[in-house]
């Protein structure tokens, strides 16, 4: 870790510090042989993927259920289970090498009995259609997943009512809520508001994207998908 972010780590992971370093040496080495983090990036864990990840903590109320929506190799998904044990998280990745890394890190950080992996795209854990779920919880996190009328189409059916998607985005984040507010609300969501992580913590804060479920809108069911694997096992609830 650059020694100029060791405050902002102590205050965003407090004891589980351990347990966020162990996931980043993991990331930066197994994650990029495997092609789940870019050779150029694996100085920048930190910086650029844990911290900002961590920061959004601040958005999720305690003891909430998480659901992590494209969460690749666990980002912001496996950072928010680090800093919040309160949390239950369940991670949504269709792509096979990816949920077998997942499994394999919970596992080897001793997050099995607070994260579970479901393999298959998000309309499939809104419906069960694969023959598991169907999930739903009180907020659903992306990050860099899809522009924001298609993430609210993917995640609004994962949100309970009243519940939160929390869309990690960049500076383009009010440009996205004014071409697809409309889409939003069509969707059932409220109006998006941009909101600020990590300030005074981290520079530049982590930016967010937050829509409340206002409604429950009925959408087509998604076709039974082909039988496949999944990593990880359904706890039960």
């Amino acid at each position: 870790m650059p020694p100029e972010l060791a405050e902002a780590a102590r205050v965003l992971f407090g004891d589980r510090l351990d347990l966020a370093a162990a996931y980043a040496e993991v990331l930066a080495t197994d994650g990029v042989v495997r092609g789940l983090i870019g050779p150029r990036e694996a100085p920048r864990i930190w910086d650029r993927h844990l911290l900002n990840c961590a920061a959004v903590a601040e958005r999720i109320p305690p003891d909430a259920s998480v659901l992590d929506v494209g969460s690749g190799a666990g980002l912001p998904g496996l950072v928010l289970a680090i800093a919040r044990p309160d949390l239950t998280v369940t991670l949504v990745e269709p792509l096979a090498r990816r949920t077998s890394f997942l499994v394999e890190v919970v596992e080897e950080l001793g997050l099995a009995k607070t994260v579970r992996v479901f393999r298959g795209r998000a309309e499939e854990a809104a419906t069960g259609s694969t023959g598991v779920g169907p999930f739903s919880a009180d907020v659903v996190t992306a990050r860099a997943v899809a522009p924001l009328d298609r993430l609210a189409a993917w995640c609004l059916p994962l949100t309970v009512r009243g519940g939160r998607l929390v869309a990690m985005k960049g500076m383009s984040a009010a440009e996205e809520i004014a071409e697809h507010a409309e889409a939003v609300a069509k969707l059932g969501g409220g109006e998006p508001s941009v909101q600020l992580c990590g300030v005074g913590v981290i520079e530049p804060p982590a930016t967010v994207v937050e829509i409340v479920r206002e409604r429950v809108v009925n959408q087509p069911r998604v076709k039974s998908a082909a039988k496949r694997s999944r990593g990880g096992r359904r706890r039960g609830r």
